[in-house]
């Protein structure tokens, strides 16, 4: 045990143990570089000695380093210090999705879709980074203390271009796929299946196939079909369910080929629930389902065919062996998922038949036709990992060696610097990264140029010199997840957004605090691109109390209300009788300390002084005093509760001037319209517009709006 206050690195101070499992313990410490609290992952000291284990424990960190995603618990460093392997992550404070499941028996289709949709962003960024995940479950889902969603423990996660069979790696048996069950390869789309899985599980309360053995559990997963929900939760929206039963399908092929195609049919859910928009491909256009024999059933069994064995990759079963005490990485795992696993393993370590050495052998060679495709010695069609312009680089590049002991250079630009470097290892080449650069041409994080021209011919072991993209000029969406709405506005529009203000409520999320946004974290926009900002109104038919703002300014008292989940409407008042300073509250619609509920809108009057009249030519004023107005505007008819502009039109000296009354807030009818208008015109025109699409509409027009001198 590492004992508590100990510098692992000279930089990570160990400050106490906050979980435990079979290969490694888990410590809060403290970055003293960086002045911030992070969890250390320590391999136990019986397992220091085992190169594998090392390995393994070295593999996830490399896994997941360059993983850096709002969605997914980072690892920043890994290192060995006296005697001491340790892995540093990010240090997520929350509760798994597996216990959020249990403590609510199951979730609402809006809180479902909100955080699949987190969870699918994290996972595509690692599949957009070559990895899949192949143990997505709840255990492995943290939900902060903030209400953002983070994706843990790559502990088995592999290279997709690397294209392993998971003859060792099938991840907890409840929630894998089938092609993994049966030991076979595994890429992208086994995630989306495990993803349906564990949207099932959560709107529905349990896992659609269970059994006592892990056997009996995957045998179900190869050869039942699933339960719709809607057959346990009759009032599932349709188009979720059809989300669901899309990812789960048996055949690879009929699943979603990425997971942005999940995230978009997820977002398409919340706008038309019931709409009938997800399109699975025909049964008929596919082979149908192969039943097993009986011979074939008792040979899986008796441990006889190729079915993944998850007890021969030590690193991943002895990670399942104890009780989880952390609610932290990989240590998340289903008790009832470790008991039968030991129980299996011992069945399929047996003697394989001569069917099971056929399937061996097939295996063998498959993986023989995926690693010598990786290397450039053969590439037929495409592959479902990666994108045309990928695909166009593996196709150019001739691994073979010349006479000379000379090799091509491979066209190393739109490929990510992971792949390039893996290629040019394959090759017998090294990378060096001499700088970046932006472009409008090429994704950030891949190559935009090397030195080196394609197809050049050189001496094994030569040095090419690369340059990487940094992507457009264009703005990213920051990290503002867990913010309050005010604070989130505010990073928004300081990069040139606009902002879209939904609610909603949220057991997870604190009350006036952001759920999601639209687009998505670490997006690139244009420019002037509208956000939706989606701020949590707390738990659902749970009121709050308003604050009191009289005599604060205007800035303060939104954001003091808005923080409470409650929107503002703002009014100007010349009445002074509420002795505030200018441009400060003088009264607010709804008394301090009364409880609504969150999203009420709360009226402010802001004083602001009358204007002084000018002077007549005799040195007295015209008109003097100031003229106001104090009437009710009625509702139009065609107005849908969007923001408005109001605005005032009044003939002074022969000319019509227009002011700006209103910009940009929610209003309630009838609407008390409290202005002042210029010295001497006892009329006006009131004109009203709604924001729609992102410009104003005309909705309504109040004429001869009376003024009079007070």
């Amino acid at each position: 045990m590492v004992k508590d206050g100990i510098v692992l690195g000279k930089r990570y101070a160990v400050l106490s143990k906050i979980g435990a499992g079979g290969m490694a313990d888990v410590y809060k410490g403290r970055d003293q570089m960086l002045n911030r609290y992070v969890a250390i992952k320590v391999l136990k000291k019986q397992y220091k000695e085992d190169e594998n284990f090392v390995r393994k424990f070295r593999s996830e960190a490399q896994a997941a380093a360059g993983l850096m995603h709002p969605n997914i618990v980072n690892v920043y460093d890994v290192g060995e210090d006296r005697g001491l392997n340790y892995m540093v992550m990010e240090l997520v404070e929350g509760i798994t999705l597996k216990e959020y499941i249990e403590r609510k028996g199951r979730l609402s289709h809006k809180e479902t879709i909100s955080i699949a949709i987190q969870m699918c962003s994290g996972i595509g960024a690692a599949h957009a980074s070559g990895i899949i995940h192949r143990d997505i479950k709840p255990q492995n889902i943290i939900i902060s203390k903030d209400g953002k969603v983070k994706v843990t423990d790559f502990g088995i996660a592999k290279a997709v271009t690397s294209n392993t069979v998971s003859t060792n790696a099938m991840g907890s048996v409840h929630y894998t796929s089938p092609e993994q069950a049966r030991g076979g390869f595994s890429d992208q789309r086994s995630d989306i299946y495990s993803i349906g899985i564990t949207l099932f599980e959560m709107v529905t309360g349990q896992v659609p196939f269970d059994g006592e053995t892990t056997v009996e559990v995957a045998m179900k997963h190869l050869q039942q079909e699933i339960t719709p929900p809607s057959e346990l939760v009759p009032d599932i929206p349709y188009s979720l369910e059809q989300i669901i039963l899309k990812c789960t399908q048996k055949s690879v092929d009929r699943r979603y080929a990425s997971m942005s195609e999940v995230i978009e049919d997820l977002k398409h859910s919340l706008l038309d629930p019931n709409g009938n928009f997800v399109t699975v491909t025909p049964l008929a256009q596919h082979a149908q389902t192969v039943m097993l024999s009986k011979d074939e059933l008792e040979a899986i069994r008796e441990g006889r065919s190729g079915y993944a064995t998850p007890q021969k990759d030590t690193y991943e079963d002895e990670d399942e062996d104890e009780d989880d005490e952390d609610e932290y990485d990989e240590e998340y795992d289903d008790e009832d998922d470790d008991d039968d696993e030991g129980e299996v393993s011992s069945k399929l370590e047996k003697a394989m038949t001569i069917g099971g050495f056929i399937i061996g052998a097939i295996i063998i060679c498959i993986l023989i036709f995926f690693i010598a495709r990786a290397a450039g010695l053969v590439n037929i069609g495409g592959s479902a990992n990666k994108d045309d312009a990928q695909q166009t680089e593996q196709e150019e590049i001739d691994d073979t060696v010349d006479e000379n002991g000379q090799v091509s250079v491979p066209k190393l630009t739109s490929m990510t610097e992971e792949n390039a470097l893996s290629v040019l290892e394959q090759l017998g080449l090294k990378g060096n990264k001499i700088g970046e650069s932006s472009s409008s041409e090429y994704k950030a994080g891949t190559i935009m140029s090397q030195e080196t021209e394609a197809g050049t011919k050189v001496d094994q072991g030569t040095v090419i010199n690369y340059v990487v993209s940094t992507g457009t000029d264009a703005p990213t969406i920051p990290s503002i997840i867990g913010k309050s709405q005010s604070e989130a506005e505010a990073l928004i529009k300081a990069l040139g957004l606009n902002t879209e203000i939904q609610q909603d409520y949220s057991d997870t999320v604190a009350i006036g605090k952001v759920i999601s946004v639209d687009p998505g974290e670490g997006t690139q926009v244009s420019a002037g691109s509208t956000i939706t900002l989606v701020v949590s109104l707390g738990e659902e038919n749970k009121q709050v109390e308003v604050p009191n703002v009289i005599g604060q300014d205007e800035a303060t008292a939104k954001k003091t209300l808005n923080d409470q989940g409650l929107q503002v409407n703002v009014e100007t008042t010349t009445d002074a009788s509420g002795n505030v300073a200018e441009g400060c509250v003088a009264n607010q619609s709804v008394a301090a300390g009364t409880s609504v509920d969150p999203g009420s809108t709360i009226t402010l009057q802001v004083y602001h002084a009358p204007s002084v009249p000018a002077e007549s030519e005799n040195g007295g004023t015209a008109d003097s005093g100031s003229w106001t107005c104090n009437v009710k505007l009625d509702q139009p008819s065609n107005y849908t509760g969007g923001p408005v502009q109001l605005t005032l039109v009044q003939n002074i000296d022969g000319q019509n001037v227009e002011t700006v009354i209103l910009d940009g807030q929610t209003i309630t009818f009838p609407y008390t319209l409290t202005i002042a208008g210029a010295d001497g015109v006892d009329t006006g025109t009131v004109y009203l517009r709604e924001m729609v699409d992102g410009e104003y509409v005309k909705r309504g027009q109040y004429s001869n709006v009376p003024f009079k001198q007070s």
